[in-house]
């Protein structure tokens, strides 16, 4: 299967559902130098889920929809674009292996030892495939020297899923907070950086909640950036999670962008009710947290994938990551 480098997001989404979206951290700026990428030095994708996989060993498309009894931990091997004329453009899944089904949080951490981890977490209407070439997108985008991994939950990747996507999401919560503490407890680890998407930032915060509740200051010092895009939260409970992070709060940039189409839709659907990722400047930052608006980088029907597409906002993730440092 082929990555697109600069794919489009969720268009059918845009039409009639929903997603997350984009922002900026007060000032959009243009690209800075950057160390070798991790995946360039090591084309692997580490990967959290709970999905069930495809085959024994996994065949594509790798994983499936349908919800796994445990997290599972896995790699994918990765081709990188070729440099022939003829040859692909594209990163590739050569294979996934490294399959563990009985102790994935603990096999993630091992995996991730000593070195920092990019983690994403995807939005709705997603496919694993999908899900992991917006990952790599994001890794080569910001040019991160770390371990790149994706928490993947089972989506039904369909556009009238939306409803069902949230259950699931919601019912992955706990994988993730299993996932990250393990990370955090692992001796001589490096710095975890989340960036959450669309209904995936709702999951994230969650998860983060309960990890702070059940790990305290220790496990959340080894949190680093938190960038939520185009969060697809009612603002209320947005701001009542906010609240039980207490200061790993100011952690948090959110990306948004007041003319996200998606989340107006998912506006409608909840009753009229603001979205975090599309709620004015003003009335985020009163909340605590960074804001990067990327309103004005939005020339698109959707505006939903900035973070993706537009190598300005980008550059928001990498500032944040290195803040953190």
């Amino acid at each position: 299967m082929q990555f697109s480098i600069s794919r489009l997001a969720v268009v059918c989404l845009a039409a009639f559902t929903l997603s997350g979206c984009v922002g900026d951290d007060n000032v959009l700026t243009s690209p800075r130098s950057a160390p070798l990428p991790g995946l360039t030095k090591d084309p692997k994708l580490l990967i959290a889920t709970t999905r069930l996989p495809v085959g024994d060993p996994p065949k594509e498309p790798w994983f499936s929809s349908e919800r796994a009894p445990d997290v599972i931990y896995a790699e994918a091997r990765l081709s990188p674009p070729s440099e022939s004329l003829i040859g692909s453009s594209e990163w590739t899944i050569a294979k996934v292996d490294s399959v563990n089904r009985t102790n994935g949080a603990q096999a993630f951490a091992q995996a991730a030892f000593g070195r920092d981890l990019l983690l994403y977490i995807h939005g709705y209407r997603e496919s694993f495939e999908t899900a992991a070439a917006s990952t790599i997108d994001l890794s080569e985008g910001i040019k991160f020297p770390g371990a790149t991994g994706l928490f993947t939950w089972p989506s039904a990747a369909s556009t009238f899923s939306y409803v069902a996507d949230r259950e699931s999401a919601m019912w992955s919560r706990d994988a993730l907070e299993d996932v990250l503490a393990a990370i955090a407890k692992t001796p001589s680890g490096g710095r975890i950086h989340i960036v959450a998407h669309s209904m995936g930032t709702l999951l994230t915060l969650e998860a983060l909640r309960m990890l702070r509740a059940d790990g305290g200051e220790s496990v959340m010092e080894r949190i680093g950036a938190i960038v939520l895009a185009a969060p697809d939260i009612d603002i209320d409970l947005f701001a009542r999670g906010l609240e039980r992070l207490g200061p790993d709060a100011k952690k948090i940039t959110v990306i948004s962008s007041t003319n996200d189409r998606a989340l107006a839709v998912s506006s409608r659907l909840a009753g009229g009710i603001v979205r975090a990722g599309a709620a004015e400047r003003g009335r985020l930052e009163a909340l605590g947290v960074r804001v990067a608006d990327a309103s004005e980088f939005g020339s698109g029907i959707i505006n939903h994938d900035l973070f993706l597409s537009n190598g300005e906002v980008q550059q928001v993730i990498k500032r944040a990551i290195e803040r953190s440092q």
